[in-house]
């Protein structure tokens, strides 16, 4: 048995640990208890789970990333940004709300009404444009449980809508046949929300404690009364090194350089919150925001989870952020606003919004990425062996706003009339060609090198395919119809039948020349505003 010192277990989160490992925060199940069943929490166990084909088959999912930090408007984070003196959200909600010595986050739960919010014809609208999965937000990084939460009282339940958000979401995915998925964040309260202890350096209000210091007996007489508001920021632990860099907490998402360790207190009750859900919803997929896994290494919390749903649903995903080779056998890599420039053995996932994760007015008034934008991006995934898993924002009354309603307008059509290349293929031989396929584009961190991606046009093509077809997509039509797909070139290396002619989706079929250069094909005018597909007999 191996039993590592703190700062070691601080530092170890490229590795995999084996069976025998200790971890300095083992979880409690004195409330919730794991499935047992075929998968242990191990990496070795959890390695023998595979990706199941159903995912590899969907391609594409919508997510709700929706919850109190859409009130205000000021995009994502704001719970945090609320308390960095200066800065945009912190000087917003001064202006419209107060004083987050006087008017914390706390106070903006009861304004979080969802009096719009129509989950049906969400899910529905969703589904007729290509979603094959539906994901919400169980919780945030603000620690705001969005379902009638056993083990949280600063729930959705309790506390302003007065509503089970997870279960009327999960009802409405259930009725239009979608797998459900539901992500948890709450994980990285304990450090994110260290700025709700600070106060102001400068100003009328300089050296006035903000309300993240609050402890229940301080509710008396005051509408949060009876509620403990360390419950929801908890904050009753020493600061993490550099606290007060705001930049900081980056560097510590992964429990490294100088993060305050968390309580077994705290891991459990975030375990214990986690399966509560997954044992009410029943979902097909859980997401965790984290390096790895949820307090990896420290504790065993997040690989319990995983054998968890891994036990209970068969059918399960459990997705992770910068994972090692090894840990990508027992997760699904998800990749944050952005992709690899490679097709990659094991199914993965891009997760990416149209503007901000949180609703942002600021966002709405730039415009948000358009439909032809996200579908290059969906295509160029699926040639790669992923998924996109796609939020749309909403606003605090559970609506999107006209530009996201225009988005969703744009993009139907097309996955209606090119849907067949996407849903249920697989890579073919090699995913594409073209000056962005051949850029040595890298991943930075969890992702974000989505830029790079942005200039595909017609002579970027990518490849994939069923057993019967194989499916090409240029990445733009060319103003004179020309198309030249050199992968497909005659005698070439990849596709040994010759090509006489091609069907164009959403036209009908094309004649085609094979040469030495590559398979020449002359396009009509555009059958749709994005991009063409074209599908040819193997």
């Amino acid at each position: 048995m191996k039993i590592f010192s703190v700062t070691m277990l601080l530092g170890c989160c490229a590795m995999t640990m084996t069976a025998q490992e200790t971890y300095r925060i083992p979880v409690s199940e004195v409330h919730e208890q794991m499935q047992t069943g075929q998968f242990e929490p191990t990496w070795q166990s959890l390695e023998q789970h595979q990706t199941p084909e159903w995912f590899r088959d969907a391609k594409f999912g919508i997510w709700a990333h929706w919850g109190a930090q859409c009130v205000e408007g000021s995009g994502d984070w704001m719970a945090r940004g609320l308390y960095l003196e200066g800065g945009d959200q912190y000087k917003y909600h001064r202006e419209h709300y107060g004083h987050p010595s006087e008017f914390g986050y706390k106070d903006v739960l009861p304004l979080f009404k969802a009096e719009r919010w129509n989950p049906d014809s969400l899910v529905a609208r969703y589904k007729r444009c290509g979603a094959q999965y539906f994901f919400v937000l169980g919780n945030h990084h603000d620690n705001y449980d969005l379902w009638d939460s056993k083990y949280q009282p600063w729930n959705s339940k309790n506390i302003g809508p007065k509503r089970d958000i997870l279960d009327e979401w999960a009802k409405a995915a259930k009725k239009q046949g979608l797998p459900l998925g539901i992500s948890f964040h709450a994980d990285h309260a304990w450090t994110w929300f260290e700025p709700s202890r600070r106060y102001d350096l400068e100003g009328d209000k300089a050296g006035v404690w903000y309300d993240g210091n609050l402890t229940k007996a301080d509710g008396k007489g005051k509408w949060w009364e009876g509620l403990d508001p360390q419950m929801l920021y908890q904050q009753q632990h020493p600061m993490s090194q550099g606290s007060w860099d705001n930049r900081r907490v980056h560097s510590q998402w992964d429990w490294s350089h100088g993060a305050c360790p968390p309580s077994q207190e705290f891991v459990t009750n975030f375990y214990d919150r986690t399966l509560d859900a997954i044992n009410r919803y029943q979902p097909d997929l859980i997401y965790f925001d984290v390096t790895v896994l949820p307090f990896y290494p420290l504790s065993d919390c997040g690989l319990k989870i995983a054998a968890h749903l891994y036990n209970k649903n068969p059918r399960g995903v459990v997705f992770g952020k910068i994972l090692n080779e090894d840990q990508k056998k027992a997760l699904t890599w998800d990749v944050e606003r952005g992709a690899p420039n490679q097709m990659i053995e094991q199914p993965w996932q891009t997760c990416n919004c149209i503007g901000d994760w949180h609703y942002n007015t600021r966002t709405y008034r730039r415009g948000y990425r358009t439909a032809t934008n996200i579908v290059k991006q969906l295509v160029d995934i699926v040639s790669k062996n992923g998924n996109l898993l796609l939020n749309i924002p909403l606003r605090g009354d559970g609506t999107y706003d006209e530009k996201a309603a225009a988005f969703l307008d744009e993009l139907e059509p097309w996955m209606t009339q090119n849907g067949e290349s996407i849903f249920g293929t697989r890579p073919w031989v090699k995913f594409g060609e073209g000056p962005v396929a051949e850029k040595d584009i890298k991943i930075s961190d969890q992702g974000f090198n989505e830029g790079q991606y942005n200039g595909m046009d017609y002579r970027d093509i990518r490849f994939n395919q069923t057993r019967k077809y194989l499916y090409v997509t240029a990445m733009g039509w060319p103003e004179d119809g020309k198309l030249l797909i050199k992968s497909l070139a005659k005698k070439g290396p990849h596709f040994k039948k010759s090509i006489s002619s091609v069907y164009l989706l959403g036209y009908g079929k094309l004649k085609a020349r094979q040469t030495a250069a590559g398979l020449e094909v002359q396009l009509p005018k555009p059958c749709n505003k994005i991009a063409p597909v074209l599908r040819i007999n193997k």
